[in-house]
């Protein structure tokens, strides 16, 4: 059984894009178009991992890892930070709430596939 990957983003191409890119490596594609869409998901899906921006409207990718570490059903999920926000004290501040790793964007595809297969033992 493929893993399962949520995908949390509000950019229409950034979706769309990386939703062809995991499919094409045997991923079920799971969409999320922002921060309350994406805790809702994670918690009906259960995905192994999410790519979750930081910037959404409703709730930023920040607020979702927080809200998803505390909830023990799926405080364990496998989360991954896409953002254009790269400075170290965001970078610190996403690990530090919990998310498992963090790429800035913009980043090469190539790099992100070696993640999400380092990331999910594949």
């Amino acid at each position: 059984m493929s893993a399962t990957i949520l995908i949390a983003d509000d950019e229409p191409n950034i979706l769309i894009s990386l939703e062809f890119l995991m499919k094409r490596e045997g991923y079920e594609v799971k969409l999320a178009r922002d921060g309350q869409e994406a805790v809702e998901a994670i918690l009906t899906h259960r995905p192994d991992l999410v790519l979750l921006d930081v910037m959404m409207p409703r709730k930023t990718g920040f607020d979702v890892c927080q809200e998803i570490r505390a909830h023990e059903q799926v405080k364990d999920t496998r989360i991954l930070m896409l953002t254009a926000k790269g400075r170290d004290t965001d970078v610190a501040k996403g690990l530090a709430l919990g998310a498992n790793a963090y790429m800035t964007k913009p980043f090469s595809t190539r790099e992100l596939v070696e993640k999400v297969r380092e990331m999910l033992g594949s």
